[in-house]
């Protein structure tokens, strides 16, 4: 019987090089001279450090670039608030998505459900598996979450026939 699982994993190894990318160029750059901005990343929470939210949002947005240019979705990316430290400097911490929740799982199963199409859904820890009689249904059901789960980054793995 045809299956996939449905998932939600970055690329941990470009996430990484992604940051370093970023530390590289926040030390280089001449508006970061000077200054207290930096970024670290420690298991799957990535942390920015500046003197401003300005500050914050421009490390942000050069992250962005260096994930985009290494073809990492940046909906992976969960934004924390920005808090204060001591003195006049602001944290910010971001965490990388791994896994689908429970609620999206549940969301995933009802979406497959309401299709109507001749599949099954069951919820895997942190992936959804979806079971069929045929590999056009199964197809089906690819197209169908990439559209209505538009604002998560799910990709199918362990395609079995």
């Amino acid at each position: 019987m045809p299956s996939f699982d449905t998932v939600c994993e970055p690329e941990m190894v470009e996430v990484k090089n992604a940051v370093e990318n970023t530390a590289k160029e926040i030390g280089t750059r001449f508006d970061f001279k000077g200054t207290s901005a930096a970024i670290e990343l420690k298991d799957k929470e990535i942390t920015l450090l500046g003197d401003a939210d300005f500050q914050l949002q421009q490390v942000e947005d050069v992250l962005r670039n260096k994930l985009t240019k290494r073809n990492v979705d940046v909906r992976f990316l969960d934004k924390g608030p920005v808090t204060k430290m001591g003195g006049d400097k602001v944290k910010q911490v971001i965490t990388v998505k791994n896994g689908i929740a429970t609620e999206d799982g549940k969301k995933i199963q009802k979406i497959i459900k309401e299709s109507k199409l001749k599949v099954q859904a069951s919820i895997q820890g942190d992936a959804v598996r979806v079971n069929g009689t045929k590999r056009d249904d199964l197809q089906a059901v690819m197209a169908l979450l990439r559209k209505e789960m538009a604002d998560l980054p799910l990709s199918f793995d362990n395609f079995r026939d």
